[in-house]
């Protein structure tokens, strides 16, 4: 072509020959680019066998290895069955291939072929469509094709990558499937242009041919023949095999643009509700009049992929059903929700167990009665009898996961066997957007039951304070978070309250955050002081890896001191709000670094605090707002948190409500609330006690008298045993200092008794002769609880009894 002049409109263009083949093995069509393929007319094709037309039978040559290409066979070398097996055979498959055919002449035609089953009432059986492989592919690299072998248009080709590295990387996207598979695969994409749609485990690869551009290269090109010819005063005939192929081009376009409209509006959301109104929606009333959906109960469930071929006791949900009938017509008759088997002798049986399209030109008075015998007490007959009807598989990776019932009006026209074709396509695409959907949902709940599971379930009243408390997943970056908050019973009637925000989402994050509040339980246990305890959860979280970041809050509330020990590793400060007077604060705390971080000290800071106060602890996915500073965000918080409340809950909420701004919170939120109640003065008496035995007895004497006096004289029984074991073991192990005895009454009787003796106490069995070991063992008996734990200097071992209902 010389430079400047325009480009031949005929370049990359070949002949499409589309042949139909009837039960007998008879051409029934033959197209006007077969018989430029093949050298036949199509007065000699029709009514002749296919296999006399298209000369296929026969085994390898030898000399193809040679590659002289000369031979009487043809030569398959396609990714699945030979086209002599899809002509001559039942194909229930779609087919695709390569074959070199002989030519008109002595030399040989390389043919690409596809050959798609055709099931209905008819008798054809078999299209199949054939181009010349050598009008593809130039002879050299960047050569144009022959003049002599292009034709005015069907399909288009570029330049093209290698196909070897293609066919090695394929492997790597989908590892089921075989290096043979790619090979063949690659070979038709890179070839004729055309995707893969789909692909079995018998390695039978189906394509789809471009029909769009070419074919309307095709009439626009005739249009300007015939406008050429009318200026010149010479009206070309009309040519029938261009009326049949104008209608059978705007059939298959009109199936195309409705394909690909359908594809433009499914799948735009990963929620199973929605995609399954989405799929329902894109069909009526433009392909069908009703659309009902059904669903395997594992896939509504969001469990894991179904198992085993449905059967007769496979339950099926009606998860949507769209319609044009008059509003409720449908709603008493088949509610959506309702789940039920169906019996064998129905079409929805045979197409869930077959996989395949099941088609009902009509729905027969018998065929009505027998579908709606399952309708227990509800007549559908009446809107179901005279209908045409077409049930199609809703499948992934082979699995049925569910079916459509389209159901048309009687004066529209029935279903045939394109639309069979069509429904076939709509509901692949379906199943594979309902599945991903599906994966999702499946994914979604093992991360909130997993999450569920780790966040803890608090009562709502602990030693000294009330505490409420609120989990709320995110909206827009997962619903998975790392977000936590717990509160644990320490010695001495304190409580640890938590809140912590591990960075990230999904599953990850979610055991991560488990893994930190269990550490952060335990540590808690040992009564660590706050700023050791995040030096050694930071020091945790770096062994567990480098990507290992969270922010932590960490308060202990002292009620009988009026205290609060709070320590920061990078987390937002907390509000206190004061009960003297409403005002509301953030408090001013180190900031600290991240747990993860690494060689960054921790600092303890002490807050007095009075009878009434409310501490509020939260994660930034309350107060960040998007577009906004997160001043703002505390602001709000602190406003929020200093209106009064009939109770703790009705706190949480409206601080909830100030703060939660619907679809635009990105991230989860974790918020704790503690009314910080304290312990009276009066409800606390304590001693201290020589390290003598003799200060046993005394020890016992002066807790009855103290339980006289509260009033609770129904324990003295019990707890007088219980001190005199605990005095009697610190007095025996105490090294220096006296012993201190203490008894707290709150929603417990809580009875204390600390040494300066390091080593905690452990339960040990005792025989008969043994002189120790029972004294604990006596304890664990009779207490509600007990425990140890070390202290600045020493430990403190302590019990608590039920307090007697009044």
């Amino acid at each position: 072509m010389d430079r400047g002049s325009e480009p031949d409109p005929s370049y990359g263009r070949v002949p499409l020959a589309v042949v139909v083949v009837d039960g007998d093995g008879l051409v029934s069509h033959w197209s006007r680019g077969a018989r430029r393929l093949f050298g036949v007319p199509k007065e000699r094709a029709i009514g002749r066998p296919a296999l006399d037309l298209l000369p296929v039978s026969g085994a390898l040559p030898d000399d193809r290895a040679s590659g002289d290409g000369h031979g009487s066979a043809a030569v398959h070398d396609g990714p699945g069955p030979g086209l002599e097996s899809s002509l001559g055979g039942h194909l229930s498959y779609p087919a695709a291939g390569r074959a070199r055919l002989p030519g008109a002449g002595t030399g040989r035609i390389d043919v690409l072929w596809w050959a798609y089953p055709l099931v209905g009432p008819g008798r054809e059986r078999l299209l199949v469509l054939a181009a010349d492989a050598g009008a593809l592919l130039p002879d050299r690299p960047g050569d144009a094709p022959p003049p002599e072998r292009v034709a005015p248009g069907f399909a288009r080709h570029t330049d093209l990558p290698r196909a070897d590295e293609l066919a090695r990387r394929l492997p790597e996207i989908l590892p089921s499937m075989s290096v043979g598979e790619s090979a063949g695969i690659v070979a038709q994409v890179l070839e004729l242009g055309y995707p893969v749609l789909d692909f079995s485990q018998q390695e039978r690869v189906p394509v789809t041919p471009d029909w769009g551009v070419p074919r309307r290269a095709e009439r626009r090109a005739r249009r300007e023949r015939a406008a050429r010819a009318r200026a010149a005063g010479r009206p070309l005939p009309a040519d029938p095999d261009d009326e049949a192929e104008d209608l059978e081009y705007a059939a298959v376009r009109e199936r195309l643009e409705f394909l690909n409209e359908v594809s433009g509006r499914i799948g735009t959301s990963l929620d199973l509700t929605e995609t399954i109104g989405e799929v329902s929606r894109a069909v009526v009333p433009r392909f069908t009049d009703v659309a009902g959906t059904y669903l395997r109960e594992q896939v509504v469930a969001g469990e894991g992929f179904p198992d085993g071929v449905p059967d007769t006791t496979t339950m099926w949900h009606r998860v949507a059903l769209e319609h044009t009938d008059e509003p409720g017509r449908w709603d008493d008759v088949v509610p959506v929700g309702e789940a039920m088997p169906f019996p064998a002798h129905t079409p929805f049986f045979q197409c869930m167990t077959t996989g395949e399209p099941v088609l009902v030109p009509r729905i027969t008075e018998e065929m009505g009665h027998a579908i709606a015998s399952q309708f227990e007490k509800r007549d559908i007959r009446p809107l179901i009898t005279g209908r045409s009807m077409l049930v199609v598989p809703l499948k992934a990776r082979q699995v049925v996961l569910g079916f459509m019932i389209l159901l048309r009006h009687p004066e529209r026209p029935v279903f045939n066997d394109m639309d069979r074709v069509t429904g076939a396509e709509l509901a692949a695409r379906a199943g594979l957007v309902l599945d991903n959907a599906r994966i999702y949902t499946h994914q979604e709940n093992v991360a909130e039951t997993l999450q569920d599971s780790m966040l803890p379930h608090i009562p709502a009243r602990m030693a000294g304070c009330d505490i409420a408390t609120r989990y709320l997943p995110g909206t827009l970056l997962g619903r998975i978070g790392g977000d936590w908050f717990d509160a644990v019973k320490l010695p001495g009637a304190r409580t640890a309250l938590v809140v912590g925000d591990v960075m990230g989402h999904g599953l990850n994050s979610a055991a991560m955050m488990g893994q930190l509040r269990t550490a952060v339980q335990t540590m808690a246990a040992l009564d660590l002081p706050p700023a050791r305890l995040l030096r050694n959860l930071d020091d945790l979280a770096q062994r567990l890896g480098d990507s290992y970041l969270a922010t932590c809050l960490y308060a202990v509330y002292d009620p009988i001191a009026g205290e609060l020990g709070l320590a920061n590793a990078g987390h937002i400060p907390p509000v206190l709000v004061r009960a003297a007077d409403g005002r509301s604060e953030l408090l001013d705390l180190p900031t600290g670094a991240p747990i993860g971080v690494g060689g960054v000290p921790f600092e303890t800071v002490r807050v007095p605090v009075a009878c009434g106060d409310r501490l509020v602890m939260c994660t930034d996915g309350l107060v960040e707002v998007r577009g906004e500073d997160i001043g703002a965000g505390l602001a709000t918080l602190c406003e929020s948190a200093a209106h009064p409340a009939a109770s703790m809950d009705d706190a949480c909420d409206t601080i909830v409500r100030a703060l939660n701004t619907g679809g635009d919170r990105k991230d989860d939120v974790a918020l704790l609330m503690a009314r910080l109640g304290g312990i009276a003065p009066e409800d606390v008496a304590e001693w201290r006690l020589a390290r003598d035995p003799a200060e046993v007895p005394r020890a016992r004497a002066a807790v009855r008298e103290q339980l006289h006096a509260w009033g609770l004289a129904a324990l003295a029984d019990t707890a007088e045993l219980l001190v005199g074991e605990l005095v009697t073991n610190a007095v025996r192990h105490a090294r220096a200092r006296p012993v201190g005895l203490r008894l707290v009454r709150g929603d417990t009787l809580l009875c204390e008794v600390d040494d300066d003796d390091s080593e905690l106490p452990s339960l040990r069995g005792a025989g008969p002769g043994d002189e120790y070991g029972r004294g604990l063992r006596v304890v664990s008996t009779l207490a509600r609880e007990w425990g140890a734990s070390r202290g600045g200097v020493g430990k403190t071992v302590w019990c608590e009894l039920t307090l007697p209902r009044r």
